[in-house]
């Protein structure tokens, strides 16, 4: 549930969007972990495990996209801030017979969280495997992309 008088930090009293000043925060360890869910048909996901896809090894181009993804996040997400990344680690699972789960983790030391690098790098990630995988399955999902759990700042810790 959302608080309904929370603050935006990016909008100022008159409504228009700034970037959030964090000069005066103190620069600590900032961890975050996201994830996203594909669906797709069962034959294209063992294509997809088997490595068997005509484009080639979609788990690998899907790990670097991410890990790309992660690193230019200032650059797609307006008013985010950049960021000196220690790590980003995007990990791929298969579960049941028609998901395949991404997890994308993204470690700093600074002044802002990491929150937004982990869902970037999780969402390009599993918009790779579906560009990889779409000429198996015109159905493919992407569901659930959301933040696992955050840690670090003011703040603190924080898990789904």
């Amino acid at each position: 549930m959302r608080a309904r008088n929370a603050k935006l930090t990016h909008v100022r009293a008159d409504g228009t969007l700034q970037m959030v000043d964090t000069s005066a925060k103190a620069s600590t360890a900032r961890t975050a972990t996201a994830e996203a869910v594909v669906r797709m048909a069962p034959a294209a996901r063992r294509a997809l495990k088997a490595g068997a896809l005509k484009k080639g090894d979609a788990l690998a181009a899907a790990r670097v996209a991410g890990i790309m993804a992660a690193k230019r996040t200032s650059g797609l997400i307006p008013l985010c801030h950049p960021l000196a990344l220690n790590d980003i680690d995007v990990r791929i699972g298969f579960s049941g017979r028609d998901s395949v789960r991404i997890s994308c983790s993204a470690s700093c030391f600074g002044q802002t969280g990491v929150e937004m690098e982990a869902l970037v790098g999780a969402a390009i990630a599993a918009l790779t495997i579906y560009d990889m995988c779409k000429a198996m399955d015109r159905g493919i999902t992407i569901e659930h992309v959301r933040l696992r759990e955050k840690a670090g700042g003011a703040s603190g810790r924080w898990r789904r």
